[in-house]
């Protein structure tokens, strides 16, 4: 039996665009305290576009309060309160066995804690399991230590490290410290 409290996560639809598009731009505004250099309001179409292409390909969940029957009582119980993406790896390389990724999991700030993002990235990966994937990969921002202490915990291994270097004015980036290389 559902617990009719329990948020619960089913595949994202056509009238699931618009709410997760604003949930999008809520995730990538948070994500500039930790680093992030995606504007959110400037990505909006696209995000927009992302959404509804994984809408028709399956590949984004959504998560509601209400239980199975999506009945809770209040004004507002099926709005989304979270979503994650998912997607088989069909990049240009080929690799010794098949990846899925995770991306932009998302649990609106007032609703973590309580189990959705878990409830979330099982089923994305249990949808990854059923198309094939051998492995899922996925991204956090490094300064993120909330989201990668959540990925660790449920098992996944730092295995790519990105590095940048701003080239912006003032930023040490045309320094001359009086070392030439060219010496």
């Amino acid at each position: 039996m559902v617990d009719s409290d329990s948020p619960r996560v089913t595949p994202a639809t056509v009238d699931d665009v618009d709410p997760i598009t604003d949930l999008w731009i809520a995730l990538a505004e948070g994500q500039r305290a930790h680093g992030s250099t995606l504007l959110a309001e400037g990505n909006r179409a696209a995000v927009r576009e992302w959404v509804a292409r994984s809408v028709v390909t399956g590949e984004l969940f959504v998560a509601r309060d209400g239980g199975a029957d999506g009945e809770r009582g209040g004004a507002g119980d099926d709005d989304p309160i979270g979503f994650v993406g998912f997607a088989l790896d069909h990049g240009g390389y080929e690799r010794d066995r098949t990846r899925g990724t995770v991306s932009n999991l998302f649990v609106v700030p007032e609703r973590r804690g309580e189990g959705i993002g878990t409830d979330l990235l099982d089923a994305a990966e249990r949808a990854l399991r059923e198309a094939g994937a051998e492995t899922v990969a996925l991204e956090a921002l490094a300064a993120n230590d909330r989201a990668r202490e959540f990925y660790a915990d449920r098992g996944y291994e730092t295995h790519r490290v990105e590095l940048t270097k701003s080239l912006a004015a003032g930023d040490g980036a045309d320094d001359d410290d009086g070392d030439d290389a060219s010496d």
